[in-house]
């Protein structure tokens, strides 16, 4: 079987498969110490990280051209590394079902390629048993190898928090787990390589998918809790971040804001784990519940906007509303599951005519994913309303009061969802405000 003074002495290649917000870094990381091949389906991701350049911003250019990573589209190349990484997307389809394709077309790719004694590591968030019941035997059917004897597997979840140059790769506790303890005693030296903030062993594999579908599950239900407090104070006339703020004075409160809940984590992953709890006869109730208000959170808002812009006394096919950020959080371009659009088709559904800028997002990914033509700041102005909807750093640099310009009007109105300005400002600078 693989060894970890094999990799140390560059004698076996580590693969990392999949190079998005998780598997580039990784790549990155692991090639600072071992021979590292990075493997994508898209040859295009593969040109631009050859060409020193990552859409996804997690790694800047010089780090990318410095780092000695051997870039491949061809599923071969995989066959000369002995330690597989798989860091493929996880997401779910029209019906709210986790798509385990990625993952499946991942482990088949994997086994069709692997020679024996190698170890194959998935990183992606699945529902506990994913790794061993679904993943595994996949391998062992494409590569008529045996589990256990001729390779081994781990999990390993990643939690990379894209757009967050703080809490990096390397400054994250890492969890681990193997297939049997020689395994886990490998992957423990491989990441313990990279990994500064420490590591947390796992006595099992799914143990170690568990703790990572729970991490997302939680949060999502503090931020459903507080996107409920929201809509009560809001029909008591009171400020919930005032709200929030007083109650924040005391040491155990936790730190939760209301907001849109998109993204590839943490509106997808509780769908992972209640999809596995009704497979085994138990519905949770909790966790869905939290979901329905997240998910409804994008109505809410359109409703609020269409309420305010009532007081302008036109019809709604001459209204006109801005949306300043379209990518699922601040500071990144990744559009993925992001509930912006959910307010796009609520305000159109109106009649209303609805035009998007977001200077970080994709142009032709917003047209192919979203059917929209993003447009530049001077074609919003001479709007009706303004929805801040992600606070992008650029947003946030233009002020309450350079916003409030792209409306028309004396009295201008903006939506602020993120509560990144205040009503008191607002007020001096006349401005008809609303924040969830």
């Amino acid at each position: 079987m693989i060894t970890f003074e094999s990799l140390c002495e560059k004698k076996d290649r580590i693969a990392v498969l999949g190079l998005g917000y998780v598997g580039l870094p990784l790549a990155v990381h692991l090639s600072g110490y071992f021979e590292v091949t990075g493997y994508d389906l898209n040859t295009g991701r593969i040109e631009e990280l050859r060409a020193g350049h990552d859409r996804t911003l997690e790694i800047d250019k010089k780090n990318l051209l410095a780092a000695d990573i051997f870039y491949t589209s061809n599923a071969e190349d995989l066959s000369e590394c002995r330690l597989i990484i798989v860091a493929v997307p996880t997401p779910i389809d029209e019906y709210r079902i986790p798509d385990l394709n990625p993952l499946k077309s991942a482990s088949s790719i994997v086994g069709k390629n692997i020679k024996k004694g190698s170890c194959i590591v998935f990183e992606s968030t699945v529902f506990p048993g994913a790794t061993e019941d679904v993943c595994v035997p996949i391998i062992a059917h494409e590569s008529n190898m045996l589990f256990g004897k001729d390779f081994t597997a781990g999990y390993s979840p990643e939690r990379i928090n894209p757009g967050d140059k703080v809490h990096t790769l390397d400054k994250i506790i890492k969890i681990v787990s193997g297939s049997d303890q020689k395994t886990c005693l490998l992957l423990q030296k491989v990441y313990g390589k990279i990994i500064t903030a420490g590591l947390h062993v796992a006595s099992s594999i799914k143990v170690a998918e568990a703790a990572k579908v729970i991490e997302n599950t939680q949060r999502d239900l503090n931020i459903a809790l507080m996107n409920e407090l929201a809509m009560i104070f809001d029909k008591m006339d009171i400020d919930t971040l005032e709200v929030l703020k007083a109650a924040g004075t005391k040491w155990n409160f936790l730190d939760f804001r209301p907001g849109l809940v998109g993204g590839h984590c943490i509106g997808v992953d509780p769908y992972y784990l209640t999809f596995k709890a009704e497979s085994i006869g138990y519905h949770p109730e909790m966790i869905l519940a939290g979901r329905r208000i997240n998910d409804g959170m994008a109505k809410v808002v359109a409703e609020q906007t269409i309420k305010m812009l009532f007081n302008l006394r036109k019809s709604a096919s001459e209204l006109k509303v801005a949306i300043l950020g379209l990518t699922f959080k601040e500071n990144v371009p990744d559009l993925r599951n992001t509930r912006v659009i959910d307010i796009i088709n609520e305000l159109k559904e109106f009649g209303i005519d609805v035009l998007v800028h977001d200077p970080l997002a994709e142009p032709l990914e917003a047209k192919k994913y979203y059917g929209l033509d993003l447009q530049s700041l001077e074609k919003l102005k001479g709007v009706d309303a303004v929805i801040l909807a992600v606070n992008h750093i650029m947003y946030e640099d233009m002020g309450l009061e350079g916003i409030s310009q792209l409306c028309s009007g004396n009295r201008p109105l903006v939506i602020d969802i993120k509560s990144i300005f205040g009503p008191e400002e607002a007020k001096q600078l006349n401005i008809d405000y609303w924040r969830l």
